[in-house]
């Protein structure tokens, strides 16, 4: 017997993104060690804040955000954004909810230029490749990769 074509046109979940993603999934563990770097630049992050004019994109979602581009060697910001959008991984990751929306590619970029001038992009990334060959889990290739 041939089932229906039903199409759900509105959603409505009770499981998190959290939920969804396997427990055994590689960017769980990356997450972790993201997450520990992240409140360890916590302070620099505090010091970086401007008091006035509208609210920036927070360091440590751009961070993720830009680190999930390089793992996935999305080639721009705007594929990167796209993902965000309507990868559930990535926006669990990042630390988007459902229903928060993707910022600007334009906005993305001036927040990310200002944590490239205040050296803390450089920061994260040493610090996150560090804490990942302690825990051994990057191939000897990417080792190398990461010492040039």
């Amino acid at each position: 017997m041939r089932g229906e074509d039903v199409q759900q046109h509105a959603m409505y979940s009770y499981l998190s993104p959290e939920q969804r993603v396997p427990a055994n999934h590689p960017l769980r563990a990356i997450r972790e060690i993201t997450d520990g770097v992240l409140k360890g630049l916590s302070k620099f992050f505090a010091r970086m804040d401007a008091r006035r004019g509208r609210p920036s994109i927070p360091p440590e979602k751009l961070l993720r955000a830009l680190l999930l581009q390089i793992l996935y060697t999305l080639r721009s910001e705007r594929m990167l954004m796209e993902q965000l959008n309507y990868n559930l991984l990535f926006r669990w990751f990042v630390g988007l909810n459902m229903d928060e929306e993707v910022w600007d590619v334009t906005v993305f970029t001036k927040n990310r230029e200002r944590l490239l001038k205040a050296d803390v992009a450089q920061e994260f990334f040493q610090l996150v490749v560090k804490e990942a060959q302690a825990r051994d889990l990057m191939s000897e290739e990417v080792v190398n990769l990461a010492r040039n």
